[in-house]
């Protein structure tokens, strides 16, 4: 069937019904996604103007490379399925765009060869790539993934293996997973001397989405590998706290409400998952054509003003447990305001936000106009 995204006419299979996550070539529910990137990679030129050469490294239909090529990009499209090779190429013919197209395995072509930009977008975890990604990559390497339940804890299992790390099921699960995620990605990349910092990060609907900027310097990927930790998180009262270092130190009780039932997590990453003034840049680059962009503007927005702390509270699970009824969040984030703390929405829900204030000082600032 034929489909329009972001200016580009592509040929690709109908959906199918049966073995989808396998085997489908063109997914519509990663539009934005792929809407984000292409502003991502037009903010970025202008940040890094040497940046030229891009790597589509699981290029399916082409979607992503195609969209590249089109925005001037040097496109490398690769693929381990030479029906998908065939699929881009002709995608990228339609479009009269310019293309290089390897029918291989990416991780060897990776190792090869040198790119600007890589975009690892695989079905699952990207762990797998993720080593031959920093080996040779130059300045960005733009991360999906889709395996939440394992980044998140709910399948936990499966997270310590494919991440190195213990994620935990809490209720800032999707948080859990961006930290989970980015923590992997720094270990992987200090192993060559690469240290990362993400400049946009968000999680929507099924995955996980992150941009590195690589540093190439020993010194970076210590810098790096010092903004990871563990949360320590209580299972009764919702209270958190974190402290950097790869050497967990847990909390017997929870300072807050005494309880046992205390959670470790990590190595986590607790820096930043964001560059505010990129995020106003790649909001600034999408364009009115873009079939996401009022929905990628909104989620800039909230990701521009969102707090660097490492877990974010969802007011109405607080409310719940406190057997108060919520009010409206944009009261409850100026009673915390007014109370002299910082506080922000958070873009993983229309309930969550962020704050430097410690539950306990959350109930005190808040709890007046919740009765």
């Amino acid at each position: 069937m034929r489909v329009t995204e972001g200016g580009v006419e592509l040929e690709v299979p109908g959906e199918q019904t049966e073995g989808i996550e396998e085997a489908v070539f063109y997914n519509p529910r990663q539009e934005l996604n792929r809407d984000l990137t292409i502003a991502t990679l037009r903010a970025y030129r202008r940040r890094e103007e040497r940046a030229t050469s891009y790597l589509d490294a699981m290029s399916a239909s082409g979607v992503r490379g195609v969209r590249a090529a089109a925005d001037d990009w040097e496109v490398t499209c690769c693929d381990i399925d030479e029906e998908a090779i065939s699929l881009a190429r002709e995608n990228v013919r339609r479009n009269g765009c310019e293309a290089t197209f390897e029918h291989r395995n990416v991780n060897a072509l990776m190792h090869e060869s040198t790119f600007d930009v890589i975009d690892l977008d695989p079905y699952g975890t990207p762990m797998p790539f993720a080593d031959a990604a920093f080996a040779n990559c130059r300045d960005l390497v733009c991360v999906t993934a889709t395996d939440t339940a394992p980044l998140c804890g709910a399948h936990f299992n499966s997270g310590v293996r494919s991440y190195s790390a213990v994620p935990r099921n809490t209720d800032y699960h999707a948080e859990m997973g961006v930290r989970v995620l980015i923590s992997a990605l720094a270990r992987s990349a200090a192993r060559f001397d690469v240290g990362v910092e993400p400049i946009l990060t968000h999680a929507t609907s099924h995955y996980v989405r992150t941009y590195l900027e690589l540093e190439h310097k020993a010194t970076a990927a210590d810098a790096a590998i010092d903004e990871l930790g563990h949360v320590y998180h209580c299972e009764d009262c919702l209270y958190r706290e974190n402290d950097r270092g790869l050497i967990a130190d847990p909390l017997e009780t929870c300072p807050h409400c005494g309880g046992a039932r205390l959670l470790t997590a990590g190595p986590v990453w607790l820096g930043p998952i964001q560059d505010p003034t990129f995020v106003a840049a790649v909001r600034e680059a999408i364009p009115d054509a873009f079939g996401t962009a009022e929905k990628a503007r909104n989620l800039c927005d909230t990701l521009e003003s969102e707090l660097d702390e490492p877990t974010h509270y969802d007011q109405h699970k607080l409310c719940r447990n406190w057997g108060l009824p919520a009010n409206a969040m944009d009261d409850f984030l100026a009673d915390l305001r007014t109370a002299g703390h910082s506080a922000s929405r958070a873009h993983y829900g229309g309930t969550t936000f962020k704050t430097d204030a410690n539950l306990g000082e959350i109930r005190e600032a808040t709890e007046g106009n919740l009765n």
